[in-house]
């Protein structure tokens, strides 16, 4: 038999029968064709089990597709087979992006510049919520008030803000006065609502003057020589500040019925600045008949004049007195310090050589027979203001006993001489604890005096304010503020004069944003409050309230005491010392 060749073979088979590729029709995905293979395709691995972690290190851990391994990596030649074919072309489209890229380095929340403190780790990839450091700071973060933002996790010199608050010690701080039980809570009013009130009061009238000013003496305007500082010497000098219920003055006008309300300006101008205020202070208010009066305890916390009260790192209560280096740099001892400078430097800074300007009357507190010392230069004017409203029946008075520490010559020719208010700031350590990033006085004060003075008000914002307001209200022409700071700082015993700073209360008043209209409106408030509780009560009846500033919290509170109170401690501290003075004899 011949054997078959392949035409005879193919002509055998049936006409459905082919051997070979298939059709595109025949294949079992309905039309769609195989993806062709070409000889340029890539055939990757069929495990790669070190992908993951080179992909780790590559990209980071956010970057790591979990369905990498999954990615087929042959036949991407011909991807473009099962493309959508658009209909138009867009290759002419393109984003339009108005947004510039800067390559300047920027601070902040996607900045890229971080600033690491000491023995950070690197990167920004491990950061903290709170992510600010305080660049130039030393070992105990005392620097400038700068803050960057800075994602990094540890930080080294420069605490974190935020960070570890609640490990800080707690600023518990005490009341000025304890509450007690038998006192009854009246209204609790918080510093929001009372920034609110406002009231405009025109300048008040002089209603009569005591006492007498010795001149101001100009040397002390002039910058020190350096290494020749003028020590603050301690002067014997008789000084009064009698509340004002006592005030033999404000007596006589009350029985006149001059005015409805009575009070004196260190009174005032603590309620009216209030809201400025950080520790806890009270103000006794007796309504006796139609009239009110302000008055304060023996040994109240507003005779004390604060030290860095409005600072962000205010000064700490030490509990162990064995470190004498941070007792004396406390809030109490520092009280005491700057009101110890205020009333020195008040006297030091008056010539009393010179003649002196005598007012209508004589000091009213003055007692010739009595006294052994000289008495200070204090000129007293007692000032009636109209808090009236269209909406009374009848005209509602205020007299204040306001207080002026200097008289100066005009340099106008022919001109009145200038009544000034003399106060005092005192610096007691830059490095220490409370001192606000303050700079150092004895080489910034007079290069750097503006952002000196800046940090001055920023940190005793409610003391230069209540110092503003007495000068306002006295009318004064000028404010004289010296610069006093320690000897040593190390010690709290000598002190020096550094300069000293002019101001006209107004101007001083605009820079401190302080306004007066706001610190009436809470005084009229305070009235009105007082008028309500006794409309129905009888008049001859004495009512004693006490407003209290919460020592932790934005908050005044008005009790309502018995009639008696403080007055059977009073009573106790006199028998106190007249046993002491019988002991001693």
């Amino acid at each position: 038999m011949a054997p078959l060749s392949i035409a005879d073979i193919v002509s055998a088979l049936p006409a459905d029968d082919t051997w070979g590729p298939a059709t595109a029709g025949d294949n079992m995905l309905g039309g769609v064709p195989y993806a062709p293979f070409s000889k340029g395709d890539k055939l990757g691995r069929m495990a790669d089990w070190t992908a993951e972690s080179k992909d780790r290190e590559r990209a980071g851990r956010q970057a790591y597709n979990r369905n990498y391994r999954d990615q087929q990596v042959y036949g991407a030649g011909s991807s473009s087979l099962f493309n959508v074919q658009v209909a138009e072309d867009e290759s002419s489209f393109s984003v339009v992006d108005n947004t510039r890229t800067s390559a300047k380095r920027t601070f902040g929340r996607g900045g890229g510049t971080v600033f690491r403190g000491r023995g950070q780790r690197g990167g920004a990839q491990r950061g903290g919520r709170a992510g600010f450091q305080r660049v130039g700071a030393g070992r105990g973060g005392q620097g400038g008030d700068r803050y960057y933002d800075n994602r990094s996790g540890r930080g080294g010199r420069g605490r974190r803000f935020g960070w570890k608050d609640y490990d800080k010690p707690q600023r518990t701080r005490e009341p000025s006065v304890n509450v007690r039980p038998e006192w009854g809570v009246l209204e609790e009013v918080d510093f929001s609502r009372l920034s609110k009130l406002n009231l405009e009061t025109p300048e008040g009238e002089d209603l009569d003057t005591y006492g007498f000013l010795h001149y101001y003496d100009r040397s002390y305007d002039k910058a020190p020589v350096k290494n020749a500082e003028r020590r603050l010497q301690s002067l014997d000098r008789a000084a009064y500040n009698v509340t004002t219920s006592q005030d033999p003055v404000i007596q006589e006008l009350s029985d006149k019925n001059e005015a409805t309300v009575f009070a004196s300006s260190d009174i005032l101008s603590m309620l009216m600045c209030a809201t400025r205020s950080v520790y806890s202070w009270d103000i006794v208010i007796v309504h006796q008949g139609n009239k009110i009066y302000f008055d304060k305890r023996d040994g109240a916390s507003l005779d004390l004049v604060t030290v860095n009260e409005n600072a962000a790192d205010a000064p700490l209560e030490v509990t162990d007195s064995s470190n004498k280096q941070e007792a004396i740099n406390t809030p109490s001892a520092l009280a005491m310090e700057a009101t110890f400078i205020n009333h020195n430097f008040a006297l030091q800074t008056v010539a009393e050589s010179e003649d002196k300007v005598s007012f209508n009357n004589p000091n009213p507190f003055y007692n010739a027979a009595e006294e052994t010392e000289p008495l200070a230069s204090k000129g007293y004017k007692y000032r009636r203001f109209d808090l009236s409203l269209e909406r009374d029946e009848e005209p509602l008075n205020m007299i204040v006993r306001t207080e002026v520490d200097a008289v100066m010559k005009n340099p106008t020719p022919g001109g009145e001489d200038q009544q000034l208010v003399v106060k005092a700031l005192n610096e007691f350590d830059s490095k220490a604890q409370g001192s606000g990033g303050a700079l150092d006085w004895r080489s910034k004060l007079w290069s750097q005096r503006g952002a000196v003075v800046a940090t001055e008000m920023k940190n005793n914002s409610c003391k230069l304010a209540r110092w503003t307001t007495q000068a306002i209200l006295a009318k004064a022409d000028g404010m004289k503020l010296g610069f006093v700071s320690r000897a040593n700082a190390r010690s709290a015993a000598a002190h020096v004069v550094l300069g000293v700073v002019n101001y006209k209360p107004r101007d001083l008043a605009s820079q401190m944003n302080l306004n007066l209209g706001n610190g009436w409106g809470i005084v009229r408030t305070i009235v009105d409050r007082i008028r309500a509780l006794d409309a129905d009560e009888d008049p001859s009846k004495v009512k004693k309230y006490v407003l209290i500033k919460d020592p932790n919290r934005s908050v005044i509170r008005l009790y309502s005491v018995p009639a008696n109170t403080f007055e059977e401690d009073e009573e106790a501290e006199a028998l106190e010392e007249e046993k002491a003075e019988e002991d001693d004899e």
